[in-house]
This record gives C-alpha cells, sequence and structure tokens, in this order.
C-alpha cells in the first residue's frame, strides 16, 4: 500500500504527541516527542522546535531521520523515513506554527515559554504504516461530507441580508445547518477598548451578549490579530479558553461590569475563525465542540467561506446605511412620558451603563445610549440617525465610522435580554427610536472605578 502526507491528515492534528528519533554522528540515539508537525506540500513536512538542543545537534551531524506520526482518530501509527532539508526562523509557515504554538500554550499557562525558534523542514522519503497485533478502532463520530447545494444555499442567505443583526444570525444559522455545530460566537472588534465583543450566540444557557476578549487573548485574539484560523483539537491536553483567561464567575455583572464568556464545559475542540474582508479582520467566529478532532480541512474552509461572507456583508451594511441615512436628526417632539421613574447611570472612564442598578453595556454601545438619552432629555426627541451619532461621537472615538451597526445591535439586544425598561427600535435604515416605560432621569458619573475590574 503506498501512503503519501494526505492519507495522513488525522496525524497532524496534535491530538498525539508525534515522536523524532535522531543519532548522533557516533550513533548514540535520542528520542523526542513534538509539539507540532505540519503538512507543507506532498513531500516535505515541518517540525516545530522549541528546545530541541541534543536533536538539533544530532540532525547537524547526521540528517537522516525517523518521525512517528499517530492517527488521532484510529491509534494507527506510521513511520516516516525523512531527511533535513533547511530551518526557517520567519515567513508564513514559521508563521503559522508560531501561532497555533502560541494558542494552544496560552491554555496551559504557558505562552512565554512556549516559544517556537524554528520550524525544521524534512523532505518525506518513505511512509511506513507500523503493523499492529490488533485492528485499529475505526474513526469514530464520522461525519458526513459537507454538503455543496447546503453550503452555497447559507451564503447566499447571508449575502442577501441587510441589516446586521440578519447577517448574523444567518451565519450562524449557517454555522449549524450546513455544519451541525451547535455552540457558536461572533465577536466583533471594538478597536476603540481594544478588544472583541461578543454580538451574537448559539447553544449556550446564557448568550454571552457583551463578553470581551482581550485582542491578543488565546485562540480568539491570535486568530483577529493574525487573520488566520486557528483551532485547538484535543482539549483534554488543555485548559478550557474560559479557564485560560480567568474569565468571570456568572452573577458578577453588576460588581464587575463585565459580562460572563460563554463556555461549554465538555468541549473538546474548539476553533476560531477570522471574519476577513478585504484584508480587515472585523470580527471572529468561534465554535466549540463535544469531539475530539472536530473541525476537519473541509469544515476550517467552509467555515472561512461563511465567516469571509458576513465579514463582506457587515462592510456593506455598514455602507448602505451610511447613504441611507437622513441628512437632519428628526424635529418630531414627543411629550414626556408617563409613569414610574426609570433612573439610568452613565460612567464616563469606560463608558458603562447601567439601568435601575442593572448593568448593560459599557463600550461605545454605551456612549450611544448616552447620546440618545442626552438628546431625549435636552430635545424631547425619541427618533435618532446614526448620521448625528457618529458625529457626536466621532470627537471621542474616532473608529465609531466602523461597525455602528453592529454597536446598535449590542445595546439593543442588552436591552431585550436584561428586560430594561427602554428598547431601541429600528425605525428604518439608518434610524433608531428610543421608547421607555416610564419618565427618565440619566446621571453621569465621571471617573469612578468598579473595585477588581480593570480597564480594559
Amino acid at each position: 500500500m503506498n501512503l503519501s502526507l494526505s492519507d495522513l491528515s488525522a496525524c497532524f492534528e496534535g491530538v498525539i504527541p508525534s515522536i523524532i528519533a535522531t543519532a548522533s554522528a557516533d550513533g548514540m540515539p535520542n528520542i523526542s516527542y513534538l509539539s507540532h508537525v505540519v503538512r507543507v506540500d506532498d513531500d516535505h513536512v515541518a517540525l516545530s522546535n522549541q528546545f530541541f538542543a541534543k536533536t538539533a545537534a544530532n540532525v547537524r551531524a547526521n540528517p537522516k531521520v525517523t518521525l512517528i506520526l499517530i492517527d488521532g482518530f484510529t491509534g494507527d501509527q506510521f513511520l516516516l523515513d525523512i531527511a533535513f532539508v533547511r530551518s526557517v526562523d520567519a515567513g508564513p509557515l514559521f508563521d503559522k506554527i508560531a501561532r497555533q504554538l502560541k494558542a494552544s500554550s496560552a491554555q496551559v499557562g504557558m505562552s512565554e515559554i512556549m516559544r517556537l525558534k524554528s520550524a525544521d523542514i524534512f523532505r518525506v522519503h518513505g511512509i511506513e504504516k507500523v503493523p499492529s497485533p490488533v485492528d485499529a478502532a475505526p474513526a469514530a463520530g464520522g461525519r458526513p461530507p459537507i454538503s455543496l447545494p447546503a453550503l452555497a444555499s447559507a451564503v447566499k442567505a447571508i449575502e442577501r441580508q441587510a441589516e446586521a443583526d440578519e447577517i448574523i444570525d444567518n451565519l450562524l444559522c449557517g454555522v449549524e445547518g450546513v455544519l451541525g455545530y451547535g455552540n457558536a460566537l461572533v465577536l466583533i472588534q471594538d478597536n476603540h477598548r481594544g478588544c472583541l465583543v461578543t454580538t451574537g450566540s448559539i447553544g449556550y444557557p446564557r448568550s454571552g451578549l457583551g463578553s470581551e476578549v482581550a485582542g491578543s487573548e488565546g485562540m480568539i485574539g491570535a486568530a483577529a490579530t493574525s487573520g488566520q484560523t486557528i483551532k485547538v483539537s484535543d482539549m483534554s491536553r488543555v485548559r478550557r479558553f474560559g479557564e485560560a483567561i480567568g474569565l468571570e464567575a456568572d452573577g458578577e455583572e453588576d460588581a464587575t461590569r463585565s459580562i460572563p464568556f460563554p463556555q461549554l464545559p465538555t468541549a473538546m475542540s474548539q476553533i476560531a475563525v477570522p471574519m476577513l474582508a478585504h484584508g480587515i479582520v472585523t470580527g471572529v467566529l468561534f465554535i466549540e465542540s463535544e469531539e475530539r478532532l472536530a473541525f476537519r480541512e473541509e469544515d476550517e474552509a467552509a467555515l472561512e467561506i461563511l465567516a469571509g461572507q458576513a465579514a463582506a456583508a457587515l462592510r456593506a451594511s455598514e455602507r448602505e446605511a451610511a447613504k441611507a441615512e437622513p441628512g437632519q436628526p428628526p424635529a418630531l417632539v414627543r411629550p414626556a412620558t408617563a409613569g414610574r421613574e426609570i433612573r439610568v447611570v452613565h460612567h464616563r472612564f469606560d463608558d458603562s451603563i447601567f439601568i435601575d442598578g442593572t448593568y448593560i453595556v459599557k463600550g461605545v454601545a454605551g456612549t450611544l445610549l448616552r447620546l440618545m438619552l442626552e438628546w431625549h432629555l435636552n430635545e424631547g426627541r425619541s427618533e435618532f440617525t446614526n448620521r448625528e451619532m457618529r458625529l457626536a461621537a466621532g470627537a471621542r472615538m474616532p473608529e465609531i465610522k466602523d461597525n455602528l451597526e453592529t454597536r446598535l445591535l449590542l445595546l439593543r439586544r442588552r436591552l431585550e435580554e436584561k428586560q430594561a425598561p427602554i428598547r431601541l427600535v429600528r425605525v428604518v435604515r439608518g434610524r433608531v427610536r428610543l421608547e421607555a416605560k416610564g419618565s427618565l432621569v440619566l446621571e453621569a458619573v465621571a471617573n469612578d472605578h468598579p473595585q477588581g475590574s480593570p480597564a480594559v
């Protein structure tokens, strides 16, 4: 049986460490475990080099090397006869391995220790399957191939949407309907605060809308900063994402102004896919699965197609909304609303908003709500245009020109989720209406800081 590297795709997922055997010039053998082996092409593999001084010295003295790869599904073992070609410490291949190493090692608190020194490229001269006294277990959890018509339909569904909420919802529907993954998040970039904010989710007991991940944190941050897909295929070897970055426990929102990040406690695989359009990352699609090795090469490709289409649709939505925005704010003056008093507190240092003591949102979304409340109280208006919000907030937050629609979406959904006595209603494209179940009181707090909650 002639084997090729493409037949060994499950061996490159990092679920079971690979083994490299070398020998010194005088024949003294040395065996080491490898954290990452990457298929470069049909004839070459690249090995991550973090610590292997002895291995590296042996390779320089004797370039003939044996590599053992293990199939993470079946346990099949393969012997590869390989020979050293060269080392690279820069370039796309090095960056790809370094990102994956950083993301996985961050999960175990070793991102500062597990630093890639080089990617060592070897030519594969032969592949041999290791005989086994027992038959290997068949690959478990075999999933049907992705339906191209279903994928095409999901892409078209995203493309047809004009509003941010519909785009994000259709992206999540595509993830679930086409690929069968039931736990997924969409996080949108907030450049003003240097983080990504959860704006849509499926499959979690609590939505996590408004939860944040620092722009350089773990898999999600790595995907956002690099523009490359990052995955971990066996979470039994690493800490789960939420544990790794110390996300807050449930019930602390009002005290910390931080919303708990949704987690699947039994996750075995995770993948972070950048939402990339015209070279710009607008967000990250993050998915979890209870299966090991859940994300095949074709799954990654399909997720990248869906995420890219959603990113392009969100950019188009922003442009179209800007074109359609009325030039002047509405002149309509509404009478004051009768009913109970609704107390809204705005904290200037992080633009967080509390309504009747309940935390709602912070950052750009908090600023937008404050602006609308001020206009409502000072001018008697209840309808507002995106254009005036951009102009008013732009002096303090220059990037407000980007992703305004997604910030309004987050604000609207958080108000609904918290069952607040205030809600936002979309009137027409580029215009929203503020509705309140009582009379509004706005209190501004200048420079306070919640105990134990560092500003991002």
